[in-house]
């Protein structure tokens, strides 16, 4: 075998790297939403929130920052990245400190103390093999 000849599942050409990675603070790539959203009604966090929830878990894997917010306040932490729910909806995040955390969405019931929970979702990583 020549010195010319690589191994390699991706070839590089003169040494030049296809990807590289930047190291940052700037987490303004990370954002939730392109622009600002509002939920008007139940059917509409139904649809859109999921996703955006989606977001805000894998966010809080990378980003101390976020997570420490989103535990205290994520009402307010999703409203400061521009996503506005109804007043009878609500957020919960579950298993903060856990490698499996939960954000749980209420809804609050007129003249009660009760909610019903509309959806959940959850971090779980698994490797295959």
């Amino acid at each position: 075998m020549g010195s010319n000849t690589s191994n390699a599942l991706v070839p590089v050409k003169n040494g030049t790297l296809p990807a590289v990675i930047k190291k940052t603070n700037d987490v303004s790539a990370l954002s939730l939403v392109n622009e600002e959203v509002y939920l008007a009604d139940k059917q509409a966090v139904r649809e859109q929130l999921p996703d955006i929830l989606g977001r805000v878990l894998a966010r809080i894997w990378i980003d101390s920052k976020f997570n420490r917010s989103f535990s205290e306040d994520p009402r307010g932490t999703l409203q400061s990245n521009g996503v506005f729910m109804p007043e009878s909806m609500d957020v919960e995040f579950q298993k903060p400190d856990s490698s499996r955390p939960r954000i749980v969405v209420y809804e609050k019931r007129a003249n009660s103390k009760f909610r019903s929970r509309i959806f959940y979702l959850q971090l779980v990583m698994m490797a295959g093999r």
